[in-house]
């Protein structure tokens, strides 16, 4: 009976210690793992907080003297801060902790990325360039410079991604569009750009003046690193072939990739993961 006991206290006290270190494992994985929150920044422009969906990557640490390039993800129209991590990639956390970088994602309202110049509430180009870009780098161990910034997104926010891109090459050194609306004159009714521009009828110079099409001369030889994708039977397929050629013509380096695809999740989801890696490339030729 008495080896009974002993044999049954040591049992115990062997399963206490096993537990402990399984706890104190799983604690330090976790605490080592990648993290996801979702922060509200303050925009002076809009007098209002905005919320982001703040992805950091796996070892992140704000006493570190690591710092971590930055891309920057746009969302559509009709979609929010959240989606692109709820309905387009997952896998957004560990993608961060591979490429050793940090996602943010910003909530766009619908306003095409632009300072609207005629709803003062949406003003999301100095949102986006500016008062979350300090943010950005005033709270996280960020590369603070051009060369550490990258930024896109799908549809509306595949035009944000050029928009901003090509007006900041201050602020962003790498650009890209997924499915973007880089032409909005075709569409004058609809996602209510007549509700940010004006209608199309009565201010055809602010139309002119907002679309993606008509932002090249700001582009100076090989100052920005562009990828532009869109799916062969996508309503802007035709725009994108136009911007492209229109690059061309103007000897602005780019990537262009078309594959069989539409306007949705499953394509993006596949799209994404090519730019990051030209992203990736960006950010490791930049560092050295």
């Amino acid at each position: 009976m008495k080896n009974f006991t002993f044999e049954t206290k040591w049992g115990a006290r062997i399963l206490r210690a096993f537990a402990v270190f399984s706890f104190l494992f799983l604690f330090l994985c976790y605490a080592g793992a990648q993290t996801v929150s979702v922060i509200e920044v303050p925009s002076r422009a809009m007098n209002k907080s905005i919320k982001n969906t703040l992805i950091l990557p796996k070892g992140y640490s704000d006493k570190g003297a690591k710092e971590y390039p930055v891309v920057y993800l746009l969302h559509g129209y009709g979609n929010n801060y959240a989606s692109w991590l709820k309905d387009i990639k997952p896998t957004l956390p560990e993608i961060a902790s591979q490429m050793e970088v940090i996602f943010i994602c910003p909530d766009g309202a619908v306003s095409w990325y632009w300072d609207s110049p005629v709803n003062p509430a949406s003003q999301y180009e100095t949102y986006v360039s500016k008062e979350l870009r300090e943010y950005m780098d005033g709270h996280y161990k960020t590369v603070k410079g051009p060369e550490g910034r990258a930024i896109t997104g799908y549809s509306m926010g595949g035009h944000g991604g050029l928009w901003l891109g090509f007006r900041h090459p201050d602020v962003f050194g790498a650009c890209g569009s997924l499915s973007g609306g880089v032409d909005i004159r075709p569409f004058p009714n609809n996602w209510d750009m007549a509700t940010q521009l004006g209608s199309y009828s009565d201010h055809r110079q602010v139309w002119d003046e907002h679309t993606v099409m008509n932002q090249l001369y700001r582009v100076k030889p090989d100052e920005l690193a562009i990828i532009i994708d869109c799916g062969t039977d996508d309503f802007f397929y035709k725009v994108n072939e136009e911007l492209h050629n229109k690059l061309l013509y103007n000897n602005i380096k780019h990537d262009y990739l078309t594959r069989p695809g539409g306007h949705n999740h499953d394509y993006w989801n596949n799209a994404i993961d090519y730019q990051l890696v030209f992203f990736k490339k960006f950010f490791d030729r930049k560092g050295k």
